[in-house]
């Protein structure tokens, strides 16, 4: 049976489109359970059909506490097998995460514990590193603090830019998701007692992808 998967983006919806493309292809045995935005205007909601769209506002609902609320009441209703946020932006509440406890992915442009939260890209440039890149982790209640599934590492050029840096980036973002989500479609990973696990055995190192687009 195919993996129902609950899709939340403020954004372009980039990565959602690889998912798309993958599950259109048959190399991602998935369905989209929905796609969930904190922004009505948000280019992701319009690659799905009008019926898998949600959008609201913190405003609309009368704060933070409460969309965080009717977010969850609507995941919930698509009955997802996991919950992926792929460029969302807003921080999830503990009462949401402890509803989809061990269900929450993440894709995160850096290599965490390095640079959690925004301008990754910008940080590693200024901090002279030589590697940057993106990781896919289980969502928790500490920011970008989850345990980490897998990794795609890209080498930083002398003369990168932020944009150029975010370029390369987000090119592996894809490949990357995409090996996760298979594992998670198969039932081949979980967050046991902080730790992620694959068939079973904790994951003392996260999982390595080579970036084709290096």
């Amino acid at each position: 049976m195919a993996s129902r998967l609950a899709i939340l983006a403020s954004g372009r919806g980039s990565n959602l489109q690889a998912i798309l493309d993958a599950i259109a292809s048959g190399t991602l045995e998935a369905e989209i359970a929905g796609v969930f935005s904190d922004k009505p205007d948000a280019q992701a909601l319009l690659r799905v059909p009008e019926a898998l769209r949600w959008s609201r506002t913190p405003k609309s609902c009368g704060g933070r506490e409460a969309f965080d609320t009717v977010l969850a009441d609507a995941v919930a209703a698509s009955h997802p097998d996991w919950v992926v946020c792929v460029g969302y932006m807003r921080i999830l509440g503990e009462a949401f995460i402890r509803r989809f406890h061990g269900r929450i992915l993440n894709i995160h442009p850096s290599l965490l514990p390095k640079y959690k939260g925004l301008h990754t890209h910008q940080r590693a440039l200024q901090a002279g590193d030589t590697e940057h890149g993106a990781s896919v982790h289980f969502v928790t209640a500490e920011l970008d603090g989850g345990a980490v599934i897998a990794q795609a590492r890209i080498p930083v050029h002398a003369d990168d830019t932020v944009a150029d840096l975010a370029a390369r980036v987000l090119a592996c973002e894809h490949p990357l998701l995409l090996q996760v989500l298979q594992l998670a479609a198969a039932d081949r990973i979980a967050a046991c007692d902080g730790n992620a696990r694959l068939d079973g055995q904790p994951l003392f190192t996260p999982l390595s992808l080579q970036c084709p687009h290096c």
